[in-house]
């Protein structure tokens, strides 16, 4: 296969990066293959490429819904035939793509994990003539991942229905444990093994730093005001999201905030704006960042520490992105360590802790013991907390154990879209007056594009008819809302539910069993993983790139000369005072004549590139340089 060609003819790219060829082959080759590669190393190159190269319909399997509408635009706007299924599809709109895919119509077709178990996939799978497989973020099959999600295991059953075709395996955080674990849990037969390819996770252009604090907030002014450009500030909670923005915003540091629980409108909108720069910074918290593709991220803070170093890990990387210097700072007090500890307690609540949420569970929606299975109900958890005398955070991790455990299927938050019906006739609709140009481009959008809107509800994307109509996404919303005030129509808004399913009869509380699998094991994993950020964030003896390497098990790693820790243990015999002012006096010189020039210009300096750069980062900590989009001006 000449996949050169491919991405030349495509993506306009004369070759490719890192061992984007290795897995590029070895999977065109129907190989089982793993692939580890960093954030920003080009994963999606991977199986977009030989999904060309090969007849047949290439499955992708990725939690990310956001990620899939992203590339599915991306690659039609390529003239590459893709398609998504995920939650908030019609009926129809699901069968008519995979009718599409079994006449060879889709060559890439994106799938959240969840769809996989349902019916109607499994039926059509059948007909489908399948390239492979792509598991994006394959950590998440794994149950020492700090990301276990049981919908991935359904997999590993797609595969008996398709066995021929290979499968591509993909992550950017894995411990040497998740490695073995994802090859285990995917492989089909025993003597079939993965070919695992392995790109360093070491991220040269990226500096890590932990800034003890005992003022985050000052500290973060400080920094965002110390180096310029794009940055992402992530927190803890939902309501730290919005202090924390409108605290950049009076200190005149241009910031809006973003979480899970506000509507798609108000994010796309955020996103956008921080995307095209009309905003610097984004505070979010964890909801934020995944497939978002913008690479001149200069700077990643984390205002609360993460429950893992792969969150971590990854949530940093979205900095420097396009190879420029970027920062991805910690900031950490005494406090944190406790509130980490506390953690643990609130993730795995006492076992009669756990069965008690279950029992209240039952008299919340009036189950007798022995019925309830297969019943679903809509849980308002504020509702249930507020009778029972629950806190939030608490029941939520019962709920998850007991949903492991297999007693319930506990949904977080299922997105529900938007509906609409028309109130009035089709001949009434023609005879309305005073309708504004907004309302009368709606009606039409929504005549043009979607059928039986007179007869029965039907779900509506917001962003669609935005596009279509050449509204911003709030107006849509408003005047949706307004149609349905004058009993034009009748509008229900999109809005996150989350649901509970009883998987088997209801039990007495004491016949609950919690095994070693679902809560001790699980637990000590959590420790560990607790335990390995503190370890982090209060080592100041190891170069901080080399304990995150060490983590994902490159043992063979080195200092990397800019960190916090390398800066404050820099070796005399390394970089001697005299080699160090020499070193700046040759940055400075170069840019004397007040121009800006591209960071690669110092290369031509004759110098050790350890000595270049610890110049280059205290210039640019003491503000005598600046340095934006890549280019260094002298101040």
């Amino acid at each position: 296969m000449n996949y050169q060609s491919l991405l030349k003819q495509y993506w306009g790219y004369d070759d490719f990066r890192g061992i984007q060829r290795e897995i590029i082959e070895s999977i065109g080759s129907g190989h089982d293959t793993l692939g580890l590669m960093p954030t920003g190393g080009g994963k999606s190159i991977t199986f977009q490429v030989p999904a060309l190269a090969q007849e047949g319909t290439c499955i992708v399997i990725t939690p990310l819904i956001a990620l899939m509408k992203d590339q599915v635009d991306h690659l039609l706007r390529r003239g590459i035939r893709a398609a998504a299924i995920y939650s908030g599809l019609t009926h129809e709109e699901i069968i008519v793509t995979l009718e599409n895919c079994i006449f060879g119509n889709v060559r890439i077709l994106y799938v959240s994990p969840e769809r996989l178990s349902s019916e109607l996939f499994q039926t059509k799978l059948r007909h489908m003539r399948v390239s492979f497989i792509t598991v994006d973020e394959a950590h998440c099959i794994s149950q020492w991942g700090y990301d276990f999600r049981p919908s991935y295991l359904e997999i590993a059953k797609i595969r008996k229905l398709v066995p021929d075709a290979p499968v591509l395996a993909l992550t950017a955080t894995a411990t040497p444990a998740v490695v073995k674990d994802i090859q285990d849990k995917l492989t089909l037969k025993a003597e079939r093994t993965f070919n695992v390819f392995r790109m360093s996770f070491e991220r040269t252009n990226l500096t890590y730093v932990v800034r003890h604090t005992t003022d985050k907030r000052k500290e973060l002014i400080h920094i965002l005001s110390s180096v310029k450009g794009t940055a992402i500030v992530y927190a803890r909670s939902r309501r730290r999201t919005k202090e924390f923005s409108e605290m950049l915003n009076e200190a005149g540091i241009p910031a809006t905030f973003y979480h899970a629980g506000l509507d798609t409108t108000v994010k796309d909108e955020r996103q956008q704006a921080w995307q095209h720069d009309q905003v610097r910074v984004m505070v979010s918290t964890n909801a934020f960042g995944m497939g978002i593709d913008k690479p001149d991220v200069r700077l990643v803070i984390h205002i609360d520490c993460p429950d893992s170093i792969e969150a971590y890990f990854q949530e940093a990387g979205r900095a420097g992105r396009d190879g420029f210097k970027a920062y991805a700072v910690l900031l950490y007090n005494d406090a944190d360590e406790r509130k980490l500890e506390k953690r643990i307690a609130d993730t795995f609540p006492e076992k009669d802790y756990i069965r008690q949420v279950y029992e209240h569970l039952a008299y919340f929606y009036q189950i007798g013991v022995g019925s309830g299975y297969n019943h679903t109900f809509e849980f308002n958890i504020d509702k249930f907390c507020h009778t029972f005398r629950h806190f939030p955070i608490q029941v939520d991790s019962a709920l998850k154990i007991l949903n492991r455990a297999g007693y319930i299927e506990y949904t977080e938050e299922q997105d529900n879209q938007a509906r609409v019906m028309f109130t009035i006739g089709r001949n009434d609709l023609y005879r309305l007056e005073n309708t504004s140009p907004n309302e009368e481009k709606i009606i039409t959008a929504l005549l043009r594009n979607y059928g039986g809107l007179f007869t029965d509800y039907n779900y509506i994307d917001e962003s669609f008819i935005a596009s279509q109509t050449q509204l911003e996404p709030h107006q849509v919303y408003m005047t949706l809302k307004g149609l349905s005030q004058r009993h034009i129509l009748h509008f229900i808004p999109q809005k996150k539910t989350p649901y509970i399913r009883y998987t088997q009869r209801r039990e007495d509380m004491e016949h609950i069993m919690l095994p070693p699998a679902v809560y001790e094991e699980r637990k000590k994993q959590y420790e560990e993983r607790i335990h390995a950020v503190i370890k982090y964030a209060t080592n100041d003896q190891v170069c901080r790139s080399r304990q995150l390497l060490r983590y994902f098990g490159e043992d063979d790693s080195h200092d990397c000369h800019l960190c916090d820790v390398c800066l404050a243990h820099r070796p005399e015999g390394k970089v001697t005072e005299a080699r160090f002012t020499n070193a700046m006096e040759q940055i400075l010189a170069r840019l004397d004549d007040g121009k800006p020039h591209p960071i690669t210009d110092l290369r031509d300096i004759q110098l050790p590139t350890d000595e270049l750069d610890a110049a280059l980062e205290y210039l640019l900590q003491e503000e005598t340089i600046r340095q934006d989009d890549g280019l260094l001006t002298r101040h």
